[in-house]
């Protein structure tokens, strides 16, 4: 970072805090928004987007090699009139990195001279075109295009040190993307009632990333094409030099055809399975003994005094209306070793027994137990830690609440399951250039810890908040020389970092 940026940051920052600094105020007589008689002008020359923080995402594209690859390795257009396949790609991702939320928003976009003007664009796709883009895609074409991206995202993970390939945790799961439109083909109505379609993510619980996406009709089982996608997952993270992979999922993902061919692959895996008959007769086997008490970690360490807990709004009201209510009392551990019918292997299974008191308003009525089963050809790692383990799984539904209602990628806004897919997979772009930003930041120097836990939070962000500290700094777009300026216009306590991802971009890659 230049001595003259880093000294216009610590000014900047000066200033803010000053104005920010605790003091006791005297009573004030008029309202603290005072501004008045305001007027609204034209400018004549200067230029400026809201959105700055796009130019270092299309450097980070250009610098891990995300563009040459895109239109070295996809070929939908005969001819280049004017668009390439790479400025369609990236025209959906900028558009949700700028703060929209619709493909219709590609419109705004394309009437912003200076947001053209600052992608050293003379003009973008509007939504017509990307659509038309979109439906140009066939199933090979959209898995071409995700394997394009984890190419680029095993450059970027090349960039991390050795402990970073210590283990890979893979994580499977599906969504209801839900649509109001009535013909769009291969939706159907889902579980619980909706029309809709059924993606499935893949996706690597290191780094949050979406691995793999495979859109499927409302109407669709969880597991379905989970197998195949988690497979391809295992050939990417071995690529990329993982030394131990791990695969998690719920119920719906033990996948028992696939177990045995997992298991001599060297893979491990945690699967919940269903309580069916055999599973429950095998636990009622268990002697007293076998049950141990299930401790859980501590969610976190209180540094200071701890708090008063509030009340528990919602318990008062149940217990006022008398409605049914469950509380879980105890929790209990035990294994044992089964074999599934579709296997010729046997595997451990671990159980947890809930033990859940019900009562209605202030009267008890019953105990009942609960079991909850785990499949695992993980023979080393205590019982306690496995099913601790496989609940961590629930962090991807954070992920796929992040593409749901964050990056808005599964708004299907297409006409079929195909282009909707393709766009889907588009979308998620920009909340991979997103980890990418944050996996390449540089994290050493006098100041390592705290740039460590820096770049900790930029990876685990949610979109929303990283369009407010990243992506949302008004700049004016100057062009000088051979050189495209953006003059930041105000500051954000992220900026110090920001600067430091410019620098990095700069350096080549470590192939």
């Amino acid at each position: 970072m230049k001595a003259s940026i880093r000294q216009k940051l610590r000014n900047a920052k000066r200033r803010i805090q000053r104005r920010l600094k605790l003091k006791q105020w005297p009573d004030q007589p008029k309202p603290m928004f005072a501004a008045r008689n305001i007027q609204y002008e034209i400018a004549d020359r200067a230029q400026g987007i809201a959105c700055g923080g796009i130019g270092a995402m299309h450097l980070l594209a250009r610098r891990v090699g995300l563009i040459d690859a895109i239109d070295e390795h996809l070929h939908l257009l005969k001819q280049h009139k004017p668009y390439h396949e790479s400025d369609h790609v990236l025209n959906i991702a900028y558009n949700l990195l700028a703060g929209g939320t619709r493909i219709e928003h590609l419109e705004l976009r394309r009437n912003d001279e200076a947001y053209t003007k600052a992608l050293g664009a003379e003009r973008i796709p509007d939504p017509t075109t990307a659509g038309d883009f979109c439906r140009r895609f066939w199933d090979l074409d959209v898995l071409r295009l995700q394997q394009i991206f984890n190419l680029v995202r095993q450059r970027v993970w090349k960039q991390q040190p050795d402990e970073f390939f210590d283990h890979a945790v893979l994580d499977a799961d599906g969504t209801i993307a839900p649509t109001l439109g009535e013909c769009k083909a291969g939706m159907d109505i889902a579980y619980n009632g909706q029309w809709g379609y059924h993606p499935l993510v893949v996706s690597l619980a290191n780094t949050g990333e979406p691995l793999y996406l495979l859109n499927r009709s409302g109407n669709r089982p969880s597991h379905e094409g989970a197998a195949t996608l988690l497979d391809m997952g295992i050939a990417q993270c071995r690529a990329a030099g993982f030394r131990k992979i791990t695969l998690r999922g719920d119920t719906d993902f033990s996948q028992t055809e696939s177990l045995d061919g997992w298991q001599e692959d060297g893979v491990r895996f945690i699967f919940g399975i269903d309580a069916h008959a055999k599973l429950v007769a095998e636990m009622e086997k268990l002697p007293q003994e076998a049950w141990k008490p299930m401790i859980r970690p501590v969610k976190h360490v209180v540094k200071t005094m701890p708090r008063r807990k509030p009340e528990n709004v919602k318990e008062r009201i149940v217990v006022e209306r008398e409605f049914e209510n469950q509380r879980l009392e105890s929790e209990e551990v035990a294994e044992f070793a089964y074999r599934p019918a579709a296997c010729k292997h046997t595997y451990r299974i671990v159980v947890v027994r809930k033990k859940i008191r019900v009562t209605k308003g202030q009267q008890f009525l019953f105990n009942k137990e609960v079991p909850f089963f785990y499949i695992t050809n993980d023979w080393e790692t205590q019982a306690a830690g496995i099913v601790c383990e496989a609940n961590q799984r629930c962090n991807q539904e954070n992920l796929v609440a992040q593409l749901k209602g964050g990056v808005r990628a599964l708004e299907m806004p297409l006409d079929n399951l195909v282009s909707n897919w393709a766009y889907l997979v588009m979308a998620s772009l920009a909340w991979s250039l997103k980890a990418w930003s944050a996996l390449l930041l540089p994290d050493g120097g006098p100041a390592a810890a705290t740039r460590r836990q820096e770049k900790q939070r930029l990876l685990r962000m949610d979109f929303k908040t990283f369009l407010g500290a990243w992506m949302q700094m008004p700049c004016q777009i100057v062009r000088a020389g051979r050189r495209l300026i953006y003059r930041l216009l105000s500051w954000n306590p992220w900026q110090p970092a920001f600067f430091r991802l410019l620098d990095q971009l700069r350096v080549p890659l470590r192939c």
